[in-house]
């Protein structure tokens, strides 16, 4: 017996001896090459960059993972004891890996085994941080070892608070949020500290599957999970009974509020990404944390995406026409009542729709009217949309005239069944129920109309429009197309087009700069350019090609925008000056040395035109564009700001009730006379030129511009405190119109340009173009450049450089062009023809 008992000790002894020596080799061989659990200690977690408008509304969150890092110190107490509860009790006391959990889960997988039931876990928090962050998810037994071995190690180096830290704000909770922080936004639109207890138990029951326990598909699943966890959290003495049994009777009320709730402005916005990206590359701008302040004014934004959209619909209305049903379904008679919410349900939403538009199929048609129906999506997911039929009346069908093949309008429609047949799915926007009108004497009032709704089509020109600050270059509002929905391509940013006659100013500045005054004369007459062998001759004629003025004052020839005055102008002056001023001005950084550039056959940006022009209305001060005004890191360090003044009294602590006086360093681009002048005379392009339809009834300079085949049109202007270039074309060029449409900057760009600025500047006050020091205003007659009496018939105040004024010895006495003459500011037609190379 003694034998017997003395082998049993010895093999339970070789045994544990054994098994010790498995156990060493076993944590030798898999703690080899462990990942540095070390790294966790100063961890910083890939967050979400956020953007912000000018107003500190959230504009855009940039992130590959949505998370948003939030200290321990800031997490509740009552979230931590919610997952706590949930994935590890005894979080507070196991030395990272938990031996009565492991028990008791390998009893429960005994019995559920041939039930199907999934094998539960027992990984704690310490765990669950060692796989997400630094082993990996694969399933197998040699990941759970080197598991537990970093666990332990992880529960040395680090402390718990560090630990569940890192845990909080790494655990993926569904719908893209990683981190508590990201879940509470994302699910209820909330602030951690602002969470329930029925909701912080609802984001600790997410952990162990997300999908599992959607909120909007599986809404039972999801409130029996949540309820376990609040039990847990009663078994725990975290919660007590009462408020458990209240939270558990409260149904889960998912309102993904404040994610969702962001400034509409997604070219802006991917703009801003675009050059974060370039600044400061793709993995500090999607996981480094910024906080990025932006210019953007929302509510300009907001009038500018409407005005443009407007001007795009009336130039499609105008020249596009009806362009027939975005699908065609079957609808059968039997069951039309079904048949068309289930076919129009798998009906995909057209690219370009806008928000306020919907989708429609037409269910019946009269001479007056059709009859429509359309679904509303239900606010909650989980809901099935509502089928709602409205009337569509020929009054709202109207502009719908047939595009024929030939690129014409067909006739005005004259019935609904003109435009629309039964089955035909369209796009319509809901209108407002007309009110009742009031009951006449003996008379019964009449009801409110019913519900109708408006055609809707999304046009297939496209634009850009851009809003900025001339004083400081930041961008208040730039709309890049139609729909961001339809084409991220920014077309006021990204699309290089070819500026027209609204890149004449930056010719007619190279004079004013050289001393000439607005009423130097130019001839405006035909002539010939020859190219040079083998290219044949240029015959470059005005937009009305019979018309010709002669000798005319540059003002005239500005306001007129003619080009044949502007050949002669740039001769004059040089091409090198003139492509030296488009690059001062920012427009063109290395213009082509061709008089059709002059005419502005070169090619730039919306923004860069809008640029171009501040500097007229700044005082000649050169403008950079800004979107961002500033950009902080995580720890809220400043690491870029737009604003380079040099300030060192900013830094102080106490610097001083007066406010610093920061020098202005920007570069100057022309003088400030010369950026009067030029103010001055695109005032008039405004009141008596070119661009009368962009005038507001306030003080307004701007250009209009079309190039050649009506390819693009373009208007440029600004008052003494925003500036806005607007240009309208398509993307694969095409003519807006043809010699007799009239599709010009000024009757397609003009307009929006005048509905932005009305709308914009609604309430404030008028502030007129001041005049810098220097400048002499003298009464003049604009059609011939003389001196007139102030009350003298379309007399007008000119701006002159002091010595240039008429009378004076500097006045212009010759012509810029003329075959012969003489005194300043003339050119005989020798110097003329060597200048241009042969002109005739």
């Amino acid at each position: 017996m003694g034998r017997l008992f003395g082998l049993l000790v010895g093999l339970v002894t070789l045994g544990t001896v054994a098994a010790g020596g498995v156990a060493v080799w076993a944590w030798h061989h898999y703690a080899a090459d462990l990942p540095d659990y070390a790294v966790l200690k100063d961890y910083e977690p890939p967050v979400m960059s956020r953007v912000y408008a000018g107003d500190s509304r959230l504009l855009a969150e940039l992130a590959t993972e949505r998370r948003i890092f939030v200290p321990i110190d800031s997490i509740p107490k009552l979230v931590q004891d919610a997952f706590i509860s949930a994935e590890d009790q005894n979080f507070w006391t196991h030395p990272g890996v938990d031996p009565g959990a492991i028990l008791r889960a390998a009893i429960t997988n005994l019995q559920q085994m041939g039930t199907g039931r999934r094998p539960i876990g027992a990984s704690t928090i310490t765990q669950q941080v060692a796989k997400n962050m630094l082993v990996g998810n694969e399933v197998s037994l040699e990941r759970k070892i080197r598991e537990a071995i970093l666990a332990f190690r992880i529960e040395r180096a680090l402390t718990k608070e560090r630990i569940l830290e890192l845990y909080l704000n790494e655990i993926f909770l569904g719908q893209g949020a990683y981190g508590v922080g990201a879940a509470a936004m994302t699910y209820f639109g909330k602030a951690l500290d602002e969470l329930t207890p029925a909701e912080a138990a609802y984001l600790a029951a997410l952990p162990k599957a997300p999908n599992n326990y959607n909120p909007w598909r599986f809404p039972e699943a999801a409130k029996g999970r949540r309820d376990w966890v609040l039990d847990r959290m009663v078994a725990d003495r975290v919660l007590d009974p009462a408020t458990a049994e209240t939270a558990k009777a409260t149904p889960i009320q998912v309102r993904p509020g404040r994610f969702a709730e962001r400034v509409p402005a997604e070219y802006f916005a991917e703009e801003v990404r675009r050059q974060l990206i370039a600044r400061f590359g793709e993995t500090a701008t999607t996981q480094g944390g910024l906080t990025v302040r932006t210019s953007l004014d929302p509510r300009l934004q907001e009038i500018a995406d409407r005005t443009l959209r407007e001007g795009l619909m009336a130039y499609d209305r105008r020249r596009g026409g009806w362009r027939g049903p975005v699908a065609r379904i079957d609808l059968p008679a039997d069951r039309l009542a079904t048949a068309w919410v289930e076919r129009l349900a798998a009906t995909p939403r057209p690219p370009g729709t806008l928000p306020a538009w919907r989708v429609a199929v037409v269910l019946e048609v009269g001479r007056e009217q059709a009859r429509v129906g359309w679904l509303e999506r239900p606010e909650r997911p989980n809901l099935p949309p509502m089928p709602r039929t409205l009337a569509l009346p020929l009054a709202e069908m109207a502009w719908a005239r047939r595009a024929l093949p030939n690129g014409g309008l067909g006739p005005a429609p004259r019935a609904a069944s003109d435009v629309v047949a039964v089955g035909d799915v369209i796009l319509i926007e809901p209108l407002p129920a007309e009110p009742a009108q009031a009951a006449a004497r003996n008379r019964p009032a009449r009801p409110a109309l019913p519900e109708r709704a408006s055609l809707r089509q999304a046009p297939e020109v496209e634009g850009a429009l851009v809003a900025l600050d001339p004083t400081t270059g930041r961008v208040l509002a730039l709309s890049g197309g139609w729909s961001f929905d339809r084409s991220w391509f920014n077309r006021a940013t990204q699309a290089l087009r070819q500026p027209g006659s609204a890149f004449k100013p930056f010719v007619y500045i190279t004079a004013f700069e050289a001393g000439l005054p607005p009423t130097q004369k130019v001839l405006d007459a035909p002539f010939v350019i020859d190219l040079g062998p083998g290219q044949g001759r240029w015959r470059p004629t005005n937009y009305n090609e019979s018309e010709f003025g002669g000798p005319t004052p540059i003002r005239v020839g500005m306001e007129k925008s003619k080009n044949l005055m502007t050949i002669r102008l740039a001769a004059q002056m040089g091409l090198d000056r003139v492509a030296d001023a488009t690059r001062r001005f920012g427009v063109i950084d290395n213009l082509e040395r061709t008089y059709a550039m002059a005419l502005g056959a070169g090619e730039t940006t919306v923004l860069r035109m809008a640029a171009g022009y501040a500097a007229f209305a700044n005082g000649g001060k050169r403008v950079e564009p800004s979107l961002i005004d500033s950009v902080q890191d995580r720890n809220g360090k400043v690491i870029f700001r737009a604003d380079r003044r040099p300030c060192d009294r900013c830094r102080e602590p106490s610097p001083g009730p007066v406010p610093p006086d920061l020098p202005d360093v920007r570069e100057q681009a022309t003088d400030p006379i010369s950026a009067f002048q030029m103010v001055s005379i695109l005032q008039g392009v405004v009141t008596r030129g070119t661009g009368t339809r962009a005038n507001i009834g306030r003080p307004v300079a701007g250009k209009t511009g079309t190039t050649n085949d009506w390819l693009d049109a373009w208007f440029v202007g600004f008052t003494p405190d925003l500036v806005v270039a607007v240009w309208v074309g398509f993307d694969e060029p095409r003519p807006l119109g043809g010699a007799r449409d009239n599709e010009t900057g000024g009757n397609v760009a003009a307009p929006i340009f005048g509905a932005f600025m009305r709308e914009a500047l609604e309430g404030r006050p008028v502030v007129p173009f001041r005049a810098p020091d220097g400048v002499r205003m003298v009464w003049v007659n604009p059609n011939t450049g003389e001196a007139a009496p102030a009350n003298a018939p379309g007399a007008l105040l000119e701006a002159f450089r002091p010595g240039t004024e008429p009378g004076s010895e500097g006045a212009p006495t010759g012509v810029i062009g003329a075959a012969a003459g003489g005194g300043r500011g003339a050119s005989g037609a020798a110097a003329l023809d060597a200048s241009l190379g042969g002109l005739y």
